[in-house]
Parts: structure tokens; C-alpha cells; sequence
């Protein structure tokens, strides 16, 4: 067995040449830069649910709002019917008192006129309230045609993701069972292939049959303009031994950016495409069995919708 690996190391040594520092540096600092872009788009797929979740307490607390003050509008409207009333009722008695004395009719005038004052201070605070309750439906309304908007919008985000993985899963259906599953969760697509569909072990050129999974699934990627392509690479833990590249950071790189190149070639938009090495620390199974390990090698392709428009809105708020 030990002659075997010696004899895989040397062939390898023999068709591979040593990649320099400034190459690597590069490499290290896209990744660098890869990771942070991938973290800020899970923190801003948090950020926007974060906010949908505060337009809908918004939207809830404005129906409570508008519920009181069309209760306080029936109360003030109440009170107003009954000041009506008893004005009506002080002008008949101010009628009836017309013939008795002057200071009687002079009191009785005194009462009218508070009364009236009364009366025009209710109608004027009616009015007040009719105006805020005016405003706090229009308020309302347009806090609802928001939400509906964003809801529009994430619902269609999501059938669209559904018609993608249906498409993806027709286009690959000849290589799921040959280390190939595609699996649609939390509003993401991801399509895993084992290396034994595409690497050879310590290698990152693209065998025949991988090329082929590769290049039918560019062909649906062409297809949709507006989803964001991640390509991770995932090692097992065992630490490579050749000498072209430093070690399983390196390999995973090398692994992802082989699969862009093929998309790339096959007419997805580069714009859309973000490349990263994952090494072995994001396995999916122990690193215990030869099982195991297998599964961990692995290519992650993460499909997700372009958000610009839900960020749009919601910074319109």
C-alpha cells in the first residue's frame, strides 16, 4: 500500500509545478475577500426578515391605533348627538321664557351660550379626530401595500427558486445517485457533488463525467441572470502531501475555482459567480470512516436570488 502511495506521489510530483508566493498570496486574499462578501449577504438575508418582522408589529400596532380612535370617533359623536339635543331642548325653553324677566331670559341666554361654546369646542375636536383618524388610514393603507408589496416579492423570489431546483434536478436527474444531491432549504438551492464525480484524490482537474454534470447545469445557470452563484470547495481532514500547493485550504481553492471556469466557459455570467475553499472544516459527515470522509470531499454549489429589489424597498420605508 505504502509503495502504491509513494508511487501516486512521485507521477503527481512529476505533472504538477510549484506555485508561487505572489500566486498564492493572491489566492489567499480573494478567498479573504469571498468569505466577507458571503458573510454580508447572510447578514443582510437576517437584516431583511429582520425587517419584514418590524413592518408587520408596525402594521399591527397602526390596526390597534385605528380601532381606538374610530371607538373615541363613535363617543365624541354620541356626545355631540346629545349636546344637539339639549341645545334643541334650551331653545324651546328660551322660547317659552321669552315672556318672563329679563334676568331670567338673561341666564337662560348665559346657559345658551355655553352651551353653544361647548358644542363648537366638541364639533372642533370631532373634526381633530376625524383628520388624525383620515391620516392613520392612509398611514394604514400604504403600510399594508408595503408589506403586501414585500411579501410579493419574497414569494416570488421563492417560486422562482423552486422552478430553478425543478429544472436543475431535470437537467442532472442522470447523476443524482452517483455522488450528486440537489436540495432546495431556507430559500437556497444547493447542488453537492462528491469528488469522486469530479477529482481524482489530491487533484483539481475536472474528470469527463464531472465536466458533463458541470456543463448541464450551466446550461440551466445561463438560463437565470438574477441568481447568485457560490462554488465551495470542502476537503476531508486528511492533510495533503503534494508539494504544489501548501495544503487543504489551497486544494479546496483550486477544487471551487476549476468549477467556475467551467461555468464560466459555458456562458454564466462571471458577475454572478463568487468562488471559495472551505478546506475540512464544514463537514457533513465524521471524518472517522472511509464513508464518511468521502462525503466530506465534496463541491458545494449554493444558488441564491438576487435580493436588490427587497433591499430597495425595504430602504424606502
Amino acid at each position: 500500500m505504502l509503495k502504491k502511495i509513494a508511487f501516486l506521489v512521485v507521477i503527481t510530483l512529476s505533472v504538477t509545478s510549484c506555485v508561487s508566493k505572489k500566486v498564492y498570496q493572491e489566492l489567499e486574499s480573494k478567498f479573504n475577500n469571498l468569505r466577507s462578501s458571503n458573510l454580508e449577504l447572510l447578514k443582510e438575508k437576517d437584516e431583511l426578515l429582520a425587517s419584514k418582522k418590524a413592518l408587520e408589529a408596525n402594521l399591527e400596532s397602526l390596526k390597534n391605533d385605528y380601532a381606538a380612535l374610530k371607538n373615541k370617533k363613535l363617543i365624541l359623536e354620541n356626545e355631540f348627538s346629545s349636546l344637539q339635543t339639549k341645545h334643541k331642548n334650551l331653545e324651546e325653553s328660551y322660547d317659552a321664557l321669552s315672556t318672563q324677566s329679563s334676568k331670567k331670559l338673561a341666564e337662560q341666554a348665559q346657559k345658551n351660550q355655553e352651551l353653544l361654546a361647548e358644542l363648537e369646542a366638541k364639533e372642533l375636536k370631532l373634526a381633530a379626530e376625524n383628520s388624525r383618524l383620515e391620516k392613520l388610514q392612509k398611514e394604514l393603507k400604504q403600510r399594508s401595500e408595503q408589506i403586501d408589496e414585500l411579501e410579493s416579492l419574497i414569494n416570488a423570489k421563492e417560486a422562482q427558486m423552486q422552478q430553478l431546483k425543478n429544472a436543475i434536478s431535470n437537467a442532472l436527474h442522470n447523476f443524482e445517485g452517483k455522488g450528486l444531491t440537489v436540495v432546495h432549504k431556507n430559500g437556497k438551492i444547493y447542488v453537492s457533488m462528491e469528488n469522486k464525480l469530479l477529482f481524482n484524490s489530491g487533484s483539481w482537474a475536472v474528470g469527463v463525467e464531472g465536466k458533463k454534470a458541470v456543463e448541464q447545469l450551466a446550461n440551466v445557470l445561463a438560463e437565470n441572470k438574477d441568481i447568485n452563484v457560490l462554488i465551495e470547495g470542502h476537503t476531508d481532514d486528511v492533510p495533503y502531501t503534494g508539494s504544489t500547493i501548501i495544503d487543504n485550504w489551497d486544494l479546496s481553492v483550486k477544487r471551487a475555482t476549476a468549477i467556475v471556469r467551467i461555468l464560466e466557459n459555458k456562458g454564466v455570467d462571471p458577475t454572478q459567480i463568487t468562488a471559495a475553499g472551505r478546506s475540512k472544516f464544514v463537514p457533513v459527515d465524521t471524518n472517522k470512516t472511509a464513508e464518511g470522509k468521502a462525503k466530506n470531499r465534496r463541491i458545494e454549489i449554493i444558488l441564491a436570488p438576487n435580493l436588490d429589489q427587497i433591499s430597495k424597498l425595504l430602504k424606502e420605508e
